[in-house]
Protein backbone atom coordinates (compact mmCIF):
# COMPACT_ATOMS: atom_id res chain seq x y z
CA UNK A 1 0.00 0.00 0.00
CA UNK A 2 2.88 2.37 0.82
CA UNK A 3 4.25 2.21 -2.75
CA UNK A 4 0.88 3.06 -4.31
CA UNK A 5 0.47 6.00 -1.93
CA UNK A 6 3.97 7.28 -2.69
CA UNK A 7 3.31 6.95 -6.43
CA UNK A 8 0.10 8.95 -6.02
CA UNK A 9 2.00 11.55 -3.97
CA UNK A 10 4.67 11.89 -6.66
CA UNK A 11 1.96 12.29 -9.27
CA UNK A 12 0.41 15.15 -7.28
CA UNK A 13 3.83 16.79 -6.84
CA UNK A 14 4.55 16.54 -10.59
CA UNK A 15 1.09 17.96 -11.38
CA UNK A 16 1.68 20.87 -9.02
CA UNK A 17 5.11 21.63 -10.48
CA UNK A 18 3.70 21.31 -14.01
CA UNK A 19 0.97 23.82 -13.15
CA UNK A 20 3.46 26.25 -11.61
CA UNK A 21 5.79 25.87 -14.60
CA UNK A 22 2.94 26.33 -17.10
CA UNK A 23 1.76 29.47 -15.31
CA UNK A 24 5.26 30.93 -14.88
CA UNK A 25 5.08 30.70 -11.08
CA UNK A 26 8.12 28.54 -10.29
CA UNK A 27 9.81 31.55 -8.68
CA UNK A 28 6.76 32.59 -6.65
CA UNK A 29 7.06 33.12 -2.92
CA UNK A 30 6.64 29.69 -1.27
CA UNK A 31 3.89 31.11 0.96
CA UNK A 32 1.87 31.80 -2.22
CA UNK A 33 2.19 28.23 -3.51
CA UNK A 34 -0.45 25.58 -2.98
CA UNK A 35 1.37 22.22 -3.13
CA UNK A 36 -1.90 20.50 -4.01
CA UNK A 37 -2.71 22.26 -7.30
CA UNK A 38 -5.92 21.04 -8.90
CA UNK A 39 -7.20 19.39 -5.74
CA UNK A 40 -10.17 20.64 -3.76
CA UNK A 41 -10.27 20.82 0.05
CA UNK A 42 -12.12 17.51 0.27
CA UNK A 43 -9.48 15.71 -1.81
CA UNK A 44 -6.64 17.22 0.21
CA UNK A 45 -8.47 16.32 3.42
CA UNK A 46 -8.78 12.72 2.26
CA UNK A 47 -4.99 12.40 2.05
CA UNK A 48 -3.18 10.89 5.01
CA UNK A 49 -1.08 13.42 6.91
CA UNK A 50 2.06 11.50 5.93
CA UNK A 51 1.11 11.88 2.26
CA UNK A 52 0.50 15.63 2.60
CA UNK A 53 3.92 15.98 4.24
CA UNK A 54 5.62 13.95 1.48
CA UNK A 55 3.94 16.00 -1.27
CA UNK A 56 5.04 19.27 0.37
CA UNK A 57 8.54 17.81 0.80
CA UNK A 58 8.75 17.00 -2.93
CA UNK A 59 7.22 20.26 -4.18
CA UNK A 60 9.07 22.70 -1.95
CA UNK A 61 12.33 20.72 -1.99
CA UNK A 62 12.28 20.68 -5.78
CA UNK A 63 11.48 24.39 -5.97
CA UNK A 64 14.16 25.29 -3.42
CA UNK A 65 16.81 23.41 -5.40
CA UNK A 66 15.42 24.04 -8.89
CA UNK A 67 18.42 25.95 -10.22
CA UNK A 68 20.81 23.14 -9.36
CA UNK A 69 18.30 20.48 -10.48
CA UNK A 70 17.84 22.21 -13.84
CA UNK A 71 21.61 22.35 -14.21
CA UNK A 72 21.79 18.59 -13.61
CA UNK A 73 19.02 17.94 -16.13
CA UNK A 74 20.86 20.08 -18.68
CA UNK A 75 24.08 18.18 -18.04
CA UNK A 76 22.45 14.84 -18.86
CA UNK A 77 20.03 15.96 -21.56
CA UNK A 78 22.67 16.34 -24.23
CA UNK A 79 20.41 16.53 -27.26
CA UNK A 80 17.56 18.56 -25.83
CA UNK A 81 17.97 21.85 -23.94
CA UNK A 82 15.88 22.02 -20.77
CA UNK A 83 13.56 24.69 -22.19
CA UNK A 84 12.76 22.31 -25.09
CA UNK A 85 11.86 19.39 -22.81
CA UNK A 86 8.10 18.85 -22.61
CA UNK A 87 6.63 20.48 -19.46
CA UNK A 88 5.42 17.20 -18.02
CA UNK A 89 8.73 15.43 -18.67
CA UNK A 90 10.71 18.36 -17.30
CA UNK A 91 8.81 18.28 -14.03
CA UNK A 92 8.98 14.50 -13.72
CA UNK A 93 12.75 14.87 -14.12
CA UNK A 94 12.85 17.67 -11.53
CA UNK A 95 11.14 15.56 -8.88
CA UNK A 96 13.34 12.56 -9.69
CA UNK A 97 16.56 14.60 -9.64
CA UNK A 98 15.50 16.18 -6.35
CA UNK A 99 15.21 12.73 -4.82
CA UNK A 100 18.42 11.44 -6.44
CA UNK A 101 20.63 14.40 -5.66
CA UNK A 102 19.19 16.04 -2.57
CA UNK A 103 17.02 13.77 -0.48
CA UNK A 104 18.62 10.37 -1.11
CA UNK A 105 16.06 8.72 1.15
CA UNK A 106 14.81 6.41 -1.60
CA UNK A 107 16.93 3.90 -3.54
CA UNK A 108 17.86 5.32 -6.99
CA UNK A 109 16.28 2.35 -8.78
CA UNK A 110 12.93 3.16 -7.17
CA UNK A 111 13.22 6.85 -8.07
CA UNK A 112 13.94 5.97 -11.70
CA UNK A 113 11.17 3.36 -11.83
CA UNK A 114 8.67 5.86 -10.42
CA UNK A 115 9.72 8.54 -12.92
CA UNK A 116 9.34 6.09 -15.81
CA UNK A 117 5.88 5.05 -14.57
CA UNK A 118 4.81 8.68 -14.24
CA UNK A 119 6.05 9.37 -17.74
CA UNK A 120 4.11 6.41 -19.11
CA UNK A 121 0.97 7.68 -17.37
CA UNK A 122 1.27 11.41 -17.99
CA UNK A 123 3.35 11.92 -21.12
CA UNK A 124 3.68 10.57 -24.65
CA UNK A 125 4.59 7.05 -25.71
CA UNK A 126 8.35 7.55 -26.05
CA UNK A 127 9.16 10.01 -23.25
CA UNK A 128 9.72 7.26 -20.70
CA UNK A 129 12.80 6.13 -22.68
CA UNK A 130 14.21 9.66 -22.64
CA UNK A 131 13.57 10.01 -18.89
CA UNK A 132 15.00 6.57 -18.14
CA UNK A 133 18.17 7.32 -20.12
CA UNK A 134 18.83 10.65 -18.42
CA UNK A 135 18.18 9.34 -14.90
CA UNK A 136 20.16 6.16 -15.43
CA UNK A 137 23.20 8.12 -16.67
CA UNK A 138 22.93 10.43 -13.65
CA UNK A 139 22.57 7.47 -11.27
CA UNK A 140 25.71 5.84 -12.66
CA UNK A 141 27.70 9.05 -12.25
CA UNK A 142 26.41 9.59 -8.70
CA UNK A 143 27.27 6.03 -7.72
CA UNK A 144 30.78 6.39 -9.18
CA UNK A 145 31.51 9.28 -6.80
Amino acid sequence: MQNKARHHDRRIAVSTLYSLDFNGMLDADPSDINPYQGMNDEEVGALEEEDRIFIRFLVFGTLENREEIDSLISRYSLNRPIEKIDLVDRNILRVAFYQLAFSRDVHPAIVIDEAVKLSQELSNDVSFKFINGILDAARKDMEAR
